[in-house]
């Protein structure tokens, strides 16, 4: 079975967002763990309107194409890790709003998060959580939290986030718990279609 493949998914698109700094970091640490394949995926990328099917596509196929192209590419991942600013206590309207876009291709895979604001985007990313829970994902412990002094430090150019060590360990704690799930539940997700097959025929 090849690699579980992880997609790291910068949830803001901002002209003026942070969030290029922590993706940069934990994709760094994460491409050097030797049991995962990591792809960085920006939201600028993928120019989503606002939500505007007539249902879930957990229920009616979407009409938009961005929308259609975007669940194929959520599809390929075998497990996610957000980065998370916090705007007013929650995660970004972009975020969410492309997590609404797609349905059953989040089911059955890790979500971690990279939370930064100034309670280190706590708050975003237990919302984040319980989205996840909703989508069947499998929400890992592990977290980082990047608080607002450490977060001032790396946006004034003071420190570099590879150089804040309680960072660094949340970091590799959050890629290895991933990693593990990624594994495990690929592997479940393959049975239950070996399985499926073998009840079909």
């Amino acid at each position: 079975m090849s690699k579980p493949k992880i997609a790291i998914v910068v949830g803001s698109t901002r002209a003026a967002r942070f969030a290029d700094a922590p993706t940069q970091w934990i994709a760094k640490i994460a491409k050097t763990h030797a049991d995962i394949d990591v792809e960085v995926v920006d939201l600028r990328d993928w120019p989503l309107p606002f939500f505007d099917e007539v249902a879930s596509s957990a229920w009616a196929p979407s009409q938009n194409e961005v929308a259609q192209r975007w669940q194929k590419k959520v599809a390929g991942f075998d497990g996610f890790i957000f980065t998370a600013a916090e705007y007013n206590h929650a995660p970004t309207a972009v975020l969410k709003n492309a997590i609404d876009y797609a349905a059953n291709e989040w089911n059955k895979k890790p979500a971690g998060f990279v939370g930064y604001g100034s309670v280190g985007g706590a708050r975003a990313v237990e919302q984040l959580r319980l989205i996840a829970v909703e989508l069947q994902m499998a929400p890992v412990k592990s977290a980082v939290h990047i608080a607002w002094g450490d977060f001032l430090a790396v946006r004034q150019g003071e420190k570099k986030l590879e150089d804040i060590e309680h960072l660094n360990q949340a970091a590799a704690a959050l890629v290895n718990d991933v990693a593990w799930w990624a594994k495990v539940l690929k592997a479940a997700r393959a049975a239950d279609a070996i399985a499926g097959e073998a009840q079909a025929a």
